[in-house]
């Protein structure tokens, strides 16, 4: 089925996304912030977050919130900072009905709540979110992909799951939408520490042994406030961990080796210029986590470095020195 959609954010992702659903036989329009920027965009059909990739000219372009009037999907993929501000802006002008997707990664701050409870707060709509390991630069250049589609209703799920999916971006759907969000904003603090890893040069052994326990830290939380298990170890969670913490295209890795190296965490998110959320979700995270007893000792220590100035070259001492205990609080075969 065929529908009218619109992209609310014209960054890299929100754009990736945007082409594809064209290709998908959608008639698609990409929202920016700024007239400049969707000026820009319309003039050049090239956006600087997707190098050597020709936007198509079907696209359209536009900064009127009133857009998603008539809209079949709207699809949010703002910065998590601006979400609430930006379905506040949307809200008037959407048609009752209308299913509103997030594909934004991240935790508000202050609050503790995911994307999907602001958007549905701001906007009353029925919300879906999707996630995964995803790299927008991959995804313009139709490099095979997979994804999970997360809603309450299987029927809100199929109709996202239908509208994305193709022969290069293939979705799955679940119904853990509290797994899929916490997976997805909370493994952006453990790919900033992983790039971490190899700022300082810390090697293959430091890196496994950080993604692994990291991965662990991720789910207790995301148990303890209602997802499940499965999701931790689906896309959402495993798959988006070890994508986000291996590659180059990754914001989060690449602010992380640059403080690796000993730049100071502003002079690291200048230099990457743009969003990194892992440095937003790292405080959302700790608040959430001392809120309801969870332990997580990579997650503690990426705060005290990001926002009360740790020397990041005595972390990997002070993690490696806790106490011993065993690896998982679930049974073993011993009597």
């Amino acid at each position: 089925m065929n529908m009218k959609i619109a992209v609310i954010g014209s960054g890299g992702w929100g754009t990736a996304l945007a082409c594809m659903l064209l290709e998908n036989g959608h008639e698609v329009s990409l929202w920016s912030y700024t007239q400049a920027e969707s000026d820009g965009l319309k003039q050049n059909h090239k956006n600087p977050f997707l190098p050597g990739i020709d936007l198509p000219q079907e696209l359209e372009f536009t900064s009127n919130p009133a857009v998603v009037q008539g809209m079949d999907l709207v699809v949010m993929a703002t910065p998590s900072f601006a979400i609430r501000t930006t379905a506040r802006a949307i809200a008037p002008h959407l048609e009752p009905g209308c299913v509103v997707v997030s594909v934004t990664k991240g935790i508000e701050a202050g609050t503790g709540k995911r994307m999907s409870q602001i958007i549905a707060e701001e906007t009353g709509a029925k919300v879906a979110v999707l996630s995964g390991p995803s790299h927008a630069e991959e995804v313009s250049r139709g490099i095979p992909t997979g994804v999970v589609v997360a809603a309450e209703e299987q029927a809100t799920a199929e109709l996202v799951q239908d509208a994305f999916m193709n022969d290069r971006f293939r979705v799955y759907t679940s119904p853990d939408m509290v797994g899929t969000e916490l997976a997805a904003a909370l493994k952006n603090v453990i790919a900033l520490c992983a790039g971490v890893c190899d700022g300082l040069g810390l090697g293959d052994n430091s890196k496994a042994l950080l993604i692994t326990r990291g991965l662990s830290e991720i789910a207790r939380l995301g148990l303890a406030l209602g997802g499940s298990k499965e999701t931790f170890l689906g896309l959402a969670g495993v798959g988006d961990l070890i994508v986000t913490c291996t590659s180059m295209h990754s914001r989060n890795c690449r602010a992380g080796i640059l403080i690796g190296k000993g730049k100071s965490v502003k002079d690291a998110m200048d230099e990457v210029g743009a969003v990194v959320e892992g440095y937003y979700a790292a405080e959302s995270a700790v608040q959430l986590a001392r809120k309801h007893g969870v332990e997580m000792p990579i997650v503690e220590q990426a705060y005290a470095v990001l926002y009360e100035g740790l020397n990041v070259k005595v972390v990997p001492e002070m993690l490696m020195s806790r106490a011993r205990r065993v690896e998982y609080d679930g049974k073993t075969n011993w009597n």
